[in-house]
């Protein structure tokens, strides 16, 4: 658990970077803090780990202020992950992701054990990829390896300072499905920051809207579609609620049954196609999965990403033509 307790960061030429945070990051989430440029979400982020000193308030990490740890420690316990992938060009895959393991004093055996495990799960073949040079990978690729290279030593705590951003359209929306994937696997904590509203949406469990320094509204993506705090947040967003898609057809987000799932007790709770996206959405705050009936019988089922996807790129769409 991160805890931020009234946290400021002021600067000696009275620039104030941050104000009077007030934030509970629980274990295991994908908490993602978005806000325009210079709104203090990077600030935030890196005094996390200390990179960044507050100046009022204190940071804890399990109920321990960040300033009583020994700065290894903290920074061993807290995988980081830049936009710019910051590979050491003249080493191989293997030895980038090595490094903190070295550190922490793992044996060759263990570590190569760690990384062949790890590129795997980011479908990099390790004998493939394993003994190559950053120069050799895609940039995509070289993403990838950034964020396992984040996960080497099993830290608790991951964070991303808009690790996609510099990547294609392509590329960006593939990482961002494999890290979500990820994610579902190894319940990591996860300090993710962005400035596309798209992105947030579709990765974060909860939401932090910034804006010059102070923190708007929290909040699950649901809650921001629905409820935005005010204007700032509602134009950032980017619609003024979901009900600017309310009469969409479910048919168009549900996963069809295949033949040999047809007539299986899925003991989820079900919902009428008819239902609106919001009611839809409403449910799937609740229950992450749901069947969907026509004239009572199962056509397939619908899952809250799939809903919550949907959603970012209709709102994607509109900013595009609003602008």
């Amino acid at each position: 658990m991160i805890t931020f307790d009234n946290v400021s960061k002021e600067y000696r030429d009275g620039t104030s970077a941050v104000r009077d945070l007030n934030l509970t990051i629980q274990p295991g989430e994908f908490f993602v803090v978005i806000g325009p440029s210079g709104c203090g979400k990077t600030t935030m982020l890196k005094m996390i780990n200390r990179l960044i000193s507050l100046t009022k308030g204190t940071i804890s990490i399990d109920n321990k202020r960040i300033s009583d740890y020994k700065i290894d420690e903290l920074r061993w316990n807290i995988g980081y992950v830049l936009q710019q992938i910051a590979l050491f060009p003249h080493m191989t895959i293997l030895e980038n992701i090595s490094i903190v393991p070295e550190l922490k004093g793992w044996d060759k055996e263990r570590i190569r054990k760690r990384v062949d495990e790890l590129l795997d799960m980011v479908g990099l073949d390790p004998e493939t990829y394993r003994d190559r040079k950053p120069k050799e990978l895609s940039g995509g690729q070289q993403q990838r390896v950034g964020v396992v290279r984040a996960l080497a030593a099993d830290p608790n705590i991951i964070l991303m300072d808009e690790p996609f951003s510099a990547l294609d359209p392509i590329s960006r929306e593939k990482l961002q499905e494999d890290l979500f994937n990820l994610q579902r696997n190894i319940k990591k904590t996860i300090v993710f920051v962005t400035h596309d509203m798209k992105e947030a949406l579709k990765l974060g469990d909860r939401i932090c809207v910034m804006n010059e320094g102070s923190i708007v509204q929290v909040g699950t993506p649901e809650e921001l579609l629905e409820n935005p705090a005010d204007d700032f947040v509602r134009n950032f967003v980017g619609t003024e609620s979901v009900s600017s898609v309310e009469n969409m057809d479910l048919r168009k987000l549900v996963v069809p049954l295949k033949v040999d799932e047809i007539g299986l007790d899925y003991q989820l709770p079900s919902i009428s196609v008819k239902t609106s996206i919001k009611e839809a959405l409403d449910i799937l705050t609740r229950e992450n999965e749901v069947t969907v009936e026509d004239h009572g019988a199962i056509i397939g089922t619908l899952n809250r990403q799939a809903v919550i996807q949907y959603l970012a790129d209709h709102l994607q769409e509109r900013g595009s033509r609003d602008e």
